[in-house]
């Protein structure tokens, strides 16, 4: 049976998943701490977003300690696919050169992320084969 696919999450998810997945399992005091040292933030406000995350199943939340244990449901990688898919099919009408190429336009791309990416590619087409 396929894994259900979790909800996509928001600009302020992504914020709290992207301290998570940089520091571990940690606590609501912990990724305060770490977004209230980048911008200000509410304690009260982080708090309230993990746990409707954790409702959303996009957090998993150990309650087995008297301070819960947060962690991402899924991993950095798997999100960003979620998220590339999700892209790729509302903005670029599912066109991943449209996609690449926008990508790559956007910013200047150093040589050896074009390398990267061009390593990458043929490593697909291989596969593809």
């Amino acid at each position: 049976m396929p894994r259900q696919q979790l909800p996509r999450p928001t600009d302020a998810e992504l914020e709290i998943l992207n301290v998570l997945w940089m520091i571990g399992p940690a606590t609501v005091r912990q990724v305060y701490e770490a977004i209230n040292n980048r911008r200000s933030a509410q304690y009260s406000t982080i708090l309230k977003f993990m746990q409707i995350m954790a409702e959303k199943r996009i957090l998993i939340r150990d309650d087995s300690e008297r301070a819960h244990v947060y962690k991402a449901a899924q991993s950095r990688e798997a999100t960003q696919q979620q998220l590339a898919g999700h892209l790729l099919e509302r903005a670029f009408g599912g066109s991943a050169k449209d996609l690449v190429m926008r990508a790559v336009s956007a910013t200047k791309a150093s040589k050896s992320e074009l390398a990267e990416i061009r390593r990458l590619l043929d490593d697909y087409a291989k596969g593809a084969k």
